[in-house]
């Protein structure tokens, strides 16, 4: 007996890493990690080594069911290692698991919200050749073919996402032609971050059976379009008890250094998305308020009410590496809720 493992990995490829993989025949039945070899790849054809010394290590971290072979099949989340196991450069990965054990016990979660575009050829799905569509409107949450623009991909999305067993809440249509989001969440660090790129993963790999494309660019049109986001929520154990603790955390991150700090790794071309119109704060000044989308981050109303909660960032591009984001949230807001003695 044997079943197919597609081994999932974040190359080097710089400013946004690229997601890859590959096919592992493996022996036996499929059960859990513990059947899950490391294995090599060559990483100077994906921007991770020179030719001189090509080799690396693919690290299983999470596995899930494979719902495009269906079966015993699998997916496998890795992470990218050296030869001697020590963490690659390119791996993001093992800086947030450091931190996610550090501040474990303020019990820190988040639901992401991934923004994405499809596009046949050179143009949004839904712009007609040569031209622009109705000015932003009628789009977002939309129904109907004169505003609605791949829907058959996006359910299978969903149903492909569901059979894996990711954590999927959610879909909806954006404010963009041919613009949509799905969500992840609520979960740890690394559970959101691992489920988010296979998401992507199965995006992407969806979209290739409808002739279509998925990209995460944060400004896929210029002009007077929505840009396209991973608006980021996150909350504690003590943001969820207490509306101090929400508090405390919107503050730390406008503290001295923190907001460049966290736009620089927000996602390349974040410039472009957070000019301070479309529904973005500018991406130099921070900000944050209730029921704001313009602010940097907001409280929902619902938060302020009942007086717990979660914040959202607004600021992350939908590039954005999601162990990145995690880790500079969980790092800045816990320093904070620990310092002021709220958790």
């Amino acid at each position: 007996m044997t079943f197919k493992a597609e081994y999932i990995w974040i190359d080097g490829t710089e400013p946004t890493a690229k997601l890859r993989s590959k096919t592992k025949i493996i022996a036996g039945a499929p059960d859990g990690l513990d059947s899950l070899p490391i294995w090599g790849f060559d990483g100077s054809s994906t921007n991770q080594a020179e030719g001189h010394a090509s080799d690396r290590v693919l690290k299983p971290v999470a596995v899930y069911p494979d719902p495009i072979r269906g079966g015993d099949d699998v997916l496998v989340m890795c992470e990218v290692l050296n030869i001697d196991m020590t963490p690659h450069e390119s791996n993001t990965r093992a800086a947030l698991a450091e931190v996610e054990e550090k501040f474990g016990a303020q019990e820190p979660i988040f639901g992401i919200e991934q923004e994405y575009t499809f596009f046949e050829g050179d143009r949004p799905l839904g712009f007609p050749v040569g031209g622009f569509p109705a000015a932003q409107g009628g789009y977002y949450c939309g129904v109907g073919t004169d505003e609605i623009h791949g829907r058959d991909v996006v359910e299978a999305h969903l149903d492909n996402c569901l059979k894996a067993g990711l954590g999927i809440s959610g879909i909806n249509a954006e404010v963009m032609p041919g613009q949509w989001e799905f969500q992840v969440g609520p979960l740890a660090p690394l559970e959101v971050s691992d489920q988010l790129w296979v998401a992507r993963w199965l995006l992407y790999r969806t979209a290739e059976d409808f002739k279509v494309s998925a990209t995460l660019d944060p400004k896929p049109v210029k002009g007077d379009w929505n840009g396209a986001g991973a608006h980021t929520n996150f909350s504690t154990k003590a943001m969820r008890e207490g509306y101090d603790a929400i508090i405390t955390a919107c503050e730390s991150l406008g503290e001295g250094s923190k907001p460049l700090d966290h736009v620089k790794n927000y996602g390349a071309g974040i410039d472009d998305r957070l000019t301070g119109l479309h529904e973005t704060a500018p991406w130099n000044e921070y900000s944050y308020g209730v029921s704001n989308r313009g602010a940097s981050v907001r409280i929902p109303w619902q938060v302020e009410k009942d007086g717990k909660g979660y914040i959202e960032d607004r600021r992350p591009n939908a590039n954005v590496d999601p162990y990145v984001v995690t880790r500079l949230l969980v790092d800045t807001c816990c320093s904070a809720l620990e310092k002021a003695g709220q958790v």
